[in-house]
């Protein structure tokens, strides 16, 4: 078992201290997290893994201005001396910084002197504080390198979808790509219906699984019939999915009498989706299969009979209509559930496996739904993000991003009782105006890759039973939040 040693800073807050049990170290070919053992005391971190292979630390901090991100180190060996923490820290985000600069401008970004000058500033501020290694001078060196890399990676970013769109537009005045929004249980009000056309170009209908089929084999589309009619009333493209999410809440709640019989588990989950297919034949062609079955702990399934399974549920929809576009999804795409749990497929790895069989899959759906643990990831900075996209688009099928980032860290009765906003925080924190930003942000990145071929926010309301704590764009009194209009915004300006 490999062990490295790192030097914690002096007066560390008893909260970052809690954060810092999150702590993993991550490498191998996808870059995913490996089982790791923290011993934590009030001035040093020990991290163990089994692994024989080079990694690196993965750690969330807090950072100026940037909020409190999961971060990652530069690939460490193993050393009986202690690593400084905060050094590292800076030496994993120049170096990626400058990696990722380095790499755009050679395929022809151009950055401004202010953006070139803050990269400088970053690396001399890493530089004096290696100089300085051990002293508290070095530590505050590397706070400022810090600051200044993670403030350079928002600005090279922006940079780059600015001239990423502006390449796409010359050939495309609109682009092709999706927007939309997953609808709940209840109809919008009608005042919002102008204003949802305005913004999304594309409706998607989740069909529950828990929803619809409360009792075995009593199904109640009720629901799902008067919500894809009115998006065909507004003349809107609709999706629809995910049927089966492997979440202990979105299942139904008598599914749990066949926990461990594999046979009746895959004959139940089968006959769902070959219903709601053969329902809604001819009006939906876009199908979310799965969500979270590469990182489910639900019904004592494995790894292989998840995977199992969702290549059957894959396989009973081409059955019913071999030209639909069918979907599946990667929840935890950085894969933070590997740290604690021995699993054999990350969710690189999964879905890899999956389209090596051959499914034929239309798209794979990454699920970035940031600051609400333990569904979804710990808050990552937009140049992470952009990383971790492109990191699936090497698998070769097209993307779509679910999105999401709560207005609030208050309780929220009515969503997943398993879930809670405890996962970092991206610059403010959790408000509406940051829930704003962060959608702008994250979305417009999103939208900017080519083999992206939508965006869908995760629910639309907070009212009435919902999975996200507070990651809608309605209020619970069905008032629109700020990150409706930045959305419709965004909309109007790049897509059709």
């Amino acid at each position: 078992m490999g062990t490295m040693t790192f030097q914690l800073p002096a007066g560390l807050p008893a909260d970052s201290a809690k954060e810092l049990e999150r702590t993993c170290v991550a490498g191998g070919p996808d870059n995913m997290p490996w089982p790791t053992e923290l011993r934590l005391k009030s001035d040093s971190l020990a991290a163990s893994r089994t692994v024989d292979e080079s990694g690196y630390l993965v750690v969330p901090w807090s950072v100026d201005n940037a909020g409190k991100l999961m971060g990652t180190t530069a690939t460490l060996m193993e050393r009986p001396m202690p690593y400084n923490l905060l050094v590292e820290l800076a030496r994993g985000k120049v170096n990626q910084l400058r990696c990722q600069a380095a790499d755009w401008k050679s395929g022809g970004l151009q950055t401004p002197d202010s953006l070139n000058q803050l990269i400088d500033q970053a690396s001399r501020s890493f530089v004096q504080a290696v100089a300085g290694a051990g002293s508290q001078q070095a530590t505050e060196q590397a706070r400022e390198a810090l600051a200044h890399s993670y403030r350079a990676a928002e600005l090279l970013v922006r940079a780059y979808v600015d001239q990423v769109f502006l390449v796409r537009h010359q050939r495309q005045a609109k682009l092709d790509a999706t927007l939309g929004c997953r609808f709940g249980t209840v109809l919008p009000p009608d005042g919002l219906s102008k204003s949802l056309v305005e913004s999304f170009n594309t409706v998607c209908v989740p069909m529950s699984w828990n929803t619809v089929e409360i009792e075995e084999s009593n199904f109640d589309w009720t629901g799902v019939d008067a919500t894809v009619k009115w998006a065909t009333s507004q003349g809107m493209a609709i999706s629809a999915g995910p049927l089966v999410d492997f979440s202990s809440a979105n299942l139904p709640a008598w599914l749990w009498l066949w926990e461990r019989d594999l046979p009746s588990l895959a004959t139940f989950m089968c006959k769902f989706v070959d219903t709601a297919v053969r329902r809604y034949r001819g009006k939906i062609r876009r199908w979310q299969l799965t969500a979270a079955s590469n990182n489910a702990s639900v019904l004592s399934l494995s790894e292989d009979e998840l995977l199992g399974l969702t290549y059957r549920l894959v396989e009973t929809a081409r059955q019913v209509d071999s030209s639909l576009d069918l979907v599946i999804g990667i929840a935890q795409p950085w894969g933070e559930y590997m740290a604690v749990e021995d699993r054999t497929h990350s969710p690189f790895i999964f879905a890899d496996t999956l389209i090596r069989s051959g499914l034929n899959l239309s798209a794979l759906d990454v699920e970035l739904i940031m600051g609400v643990t333990p569904r979804g990831s710990y808050c990552r900075d937009l140049l992470e993000t952009s990383r971790i996209l492109d990191l699936y688009a090497l698998l070769g099928v097209p993307l779509r991003v679910t999105l999401g980032y709560p207005s609030s860290d208050a309780a929220d009765v009515d969503s997943d009782p398993e879930l809670r906003v405890a996962a970092g925080r991206w610059h403010g924190g959790f408000n509406p105006p940051t829930q704003a930003d962060w959608a702008e942000a994250f979305c417009t990145l999103a939208l900017c890759k080519p083999f992206v071929q939508g965006v869908q926010w995760v629910q639309l309301s907070d009212s009435g039973p919902h999975p996200f704590p507070h990651c809608g764009l309605l209020d619970p009194s069905g008032n629109a939040k700020p990150a409706m209009q930045r959305l419709r915004d965004l909309r109007q300006k790049h897509l059709a």
